[in-house]
C-alpha cells in the first residue's frame, strides 16, 4: 500500500518523477483536467518545463440522477457514451442529445472563464500529456483523448497520479502512453488517496493558468539578437 497523497501538489510532483522521459521531448504540452487535475497538472508543468493549459470534460448525467454518468463531451464536441448505461436504462437518442447541449453550453462557459481572452493553444504535430487528479470510470479521460485524436496530435499520454486498474487498462488501448503513478487495489474512489481531496474552485483554476503562463512565455520566446552599438543620434 503506497503513501497517500497529501493533496494535489504532491500528487503532481509525485506524478512528475514518472514523466520524466518527457522533460526533454520537443513540443510537449500539458492538457490538464478541470477543475482537479490542474493543481496537478501545474506541478507536472514545471518540472518538465512544458506549457500548461487546460481540456474542459463535462460528465453527462443520467436525467433524475445526474451523478450516474451516461457519458461525456468534451472540448471541440466529441461525446463518448457509455453504452451499457444508455443500453440499461433505454435513454432515447433525443435525451441524449438535449443534455449534451446544455453541458456544451456549460463547458464553453467555462473555458472562457478559465482561458479569458487567451486563445486554445495549437495541438497539431506536438505530444500531449493529459493529466488529471485521479481516474476511476474513465469516461471524461476517454472523451478527452478521443477529441484530442481528432486535433492531430504526434501523441497522446494519459498522466494520473492514482488510477483503477482496469480503467488504466482500458485507457492504455486508446493513447499512446498511460501513466498511472499508482494502481491500488481494491480502488473504490480517487478521494480516498488523499489527505486533502476539498475541492478546487475556479479562482484556483485561473490563479495557476496564469502563473504557468510567463514560464510559457519565456520558454518559446525568440533569443533576442544583439545591439549594434553605432553612431545613431538619440
Amino acid at each position: 500500500m503506497f503513501e497517500r497523497f497529501r493533496d494535489r501538489e504532491d500528487a503532481g510532483r509525485r506524478l512528475a518523477v514518472n514523466l520524466s522521459g518527457y522533460a526533454s521531448a520537443p513540443n510537449v504540452l500539458i492538457l490538464a483536467l478541470p477543475r482537479g487535475g490542474v493543481p496537478v497538472g501545474f506541478e507536472v508543468a514545471r518540472s518538465l518545463k512544458a506549457p500548461l493549459d487546460i481540456f474542459t470534460v463535462r460528465k453527462l448525467g443520467v436525467p433524475g440522477h445526474e451523478e450516474l454518468a451516461m457519458g461525456a463531451i468534451a472540448s471541440g464536441g466529441t461525446i463518448v457514451l457509455n453504452d451499457e448505461i444508455v443500453a440499461a436504462l433505454r435513454i432515447p437518442e433525443e435525451v441524449i442529445r438535449r443534455v449534451a447541449a446544455s453541458e456544451s453550453a456549460e463547458l464553453q462557459r467555462r473555458d472562457r472563464l478559465y482561458r479569458g481572452d487567451a486563445a486554445a493553444p495549437a495541438i497539431a504535430g506536438r505530444t500531449v500529456i493529459l493529466v488529471d487528479d485521479g481516474l476511476a470510470t474513465g469516461a471524461s479521460m476517454k472523451a478527452a483523448v478521443s477529441a484530442v485524436r481528432q486535433l492531430r496530435p504526434r501523441a497522446v499520454v494519459v498522466a494520473v497520479p492514482v488510477g483503477a486498474r482496469d480503467t488504466c487498462t482500458m485507457l492504455r488501448e486508446l493513447a499512446d502512453d498511460v501513466i498511472c503513478a499508482e494502481s491500488p487495489y481494491p480502488f473504490h474512489a480517487v478521494g480516498i488517496w488523499y489527505q486533502d481531496f476539498s475541492q478546487t474552485t475556479d479562482d484556483e483554476v485561473r490563479h495557476l493558468l496564469q502563473s504557468s503562463r510567463p514560464a510559457a512565455v519565456a520558454q518559446n520566446a525568440p533569443q533576442r539578437q544583439p545591439v549594434r552599438e553605432g553612431r545613431g543620434r538619440l
